[in-house]
């Protein structure tokens, strides 16, 4: 039996929140435009990058919500691979998904970050050997579609009954009850305990060890 546990990336492994709320203030002023608060860009983290700027910009004209995107990605980039890159692993990430591995649990990334941007975030940290399937937006609809669930699923020839969906956001909570897999919200991240369960959380947990703890007893 092949137990598979599904990561997203920001706000569940990585702790990308800075960078984020940069890039989009960057974004917004290369557009002359007065930027969104930063609780509203942690509200939209996890779709992907055109469905957040949707919701983030939504009177302004198809043409400059893709120039906003292209911003966004560009200042990212920039932030990514240049000396003020902070993406720090959130405290236990590193050893729980070691203790994961050695548990016999396989694992995967479901992530709105695009390839490039997923790999350089594991490869930062040296994880990019830990996952067996890493799912972004570059392929999928965005969360929370189960697009990039079923494909980690598939790649990993899991059944939804033993599929756990590890994430901070409504979006990835939603995801897991689409795909029929397990729905488990951390509480570091972006949206809120009682947010996680009302979108169908099983559990929350408040430390990567607690959530080491919930996965054993799954």
């Amino acid at each position: 039996m092949i137990r598979l546990a599904v990561f997203d990336c920001d706000g569940t492994l990585v702790d990308g929140e800075a960078m984020v709320c940069q890039a989009m203030r960057a974004a917004f002023a290369g557009e002359a435009l007065a930027p969104p608060a930063d609780a509203a860009v942690r509200q939209v983290v996890g779709l992907s990058l055109p469905l957040a700027i949707a919701r983030l910009a939504p009177d302004q004209t198809a043409a400059r919500r893709s120039r906003l995107a292209e911003r966004y990605r560009s200042a990212f980039a920039a932030t990514r691979d240049g000396t003020a890159h902070q993406e720090p692993l959130y405290p236990g990430i590193e050893d729980l998904v070691r203790d994961l591995r050695n548990s016999g649990w396989t694992l995967g990334i479901a992530t709105g970050k695009s390839s490039r941007g997923a790999a350089a975030t594991l490869a930062a940290h040296g994880l990019a050997g830990s996952f067996a399937t890493v799912q972004t937006a570059d392929h999928h609809p965005s969360k929370p579609h189960p697009s990039m669930l079923f494909a980690a699923m598939a790649d990993a020839g899991a059944e939804p009954s033993n599929t756990v969906m590890i994430g901070d956001t409504v979006f990835d909570m939603h995801m897991a009850v689409s795909a029929g897999a397990r729905a488990v919200g951390v509480a570091w991240g972006y949206h809120t305990r009682a947010d996680l369960l009302a979108a169908g959380a099983t559990a929350v947990a408040d430390r990567a060890q607690d959530l080491g703890a919930l996965l054993a007893a799954f």
